[in-house]
């Protein structure tokens, strides 16, 4: 062995293989942000309205995993891997580079390879339905409806 390898075999023995994107891995729980079909924040998980949304991303993709922060309460975490169970998927509950912050990271939906998703927060992907857009949408419907109708 020249000098080199060795010396790259005693850092790796030591400090472990080097990582690709480390701080990507440590943003998105261990994984790469083109994997990822969804990311909610601890706040988000907590809001009713972001769980039946993720309800639905879990039905779109069942052979997916999901990715829980360690560091966050028991209880809501307890509440998501019931919810998981539920639709028989596979979770992990990551300890390494999370912390227990409200806009921190909660969970990551993710796939095995890349899946190159364009928007993966949650509230960006399945935006909420103020009073004033549904009136502004109901009103095109409307004009829509009285234009075409027979």
């Amino acid at each position: 062995m020249a000098q080199d390898d060795l010396q790259k075999h005693l850092d790796n023995a030591m400090y472990g293989t080097p990582l690709l994107k480390p701080e990507e891995q440590r943003k998105y729980m261990g994984t790469f942000r083109e994997r990822c079909y969804l990311t909610m924040t601890i706040t988000q998980m907590k809001n009713t309205e972001d769980k039946a949304n993720f309800l639905k991303e879990l039905a779109k993709h069942p052979d997916a995993t999901v990715l829980l922060n360690g560091a966050m309460e028991m209880s809501l975490q307890a509440a998501y891997i019931k919810l998981i169970n539920e639709q028989q998927l596979s979770f992990t509950v990551v300890n390494d580079f999370v912390e227990n912050t409200p806009d921190a990271l909660g969970l990551v939906f993710t796939a095995k390879e890349a899946v190159n998703e364009e928007i993966i927060d949650i509230e960006q992907k399945y935006p909420k339905q103020t009073a004033e857009t549904s009136e502004t949408e109901q009103s095109k419907k409307s004009f829509w409806h009285k234009l075409f109708r027979s």
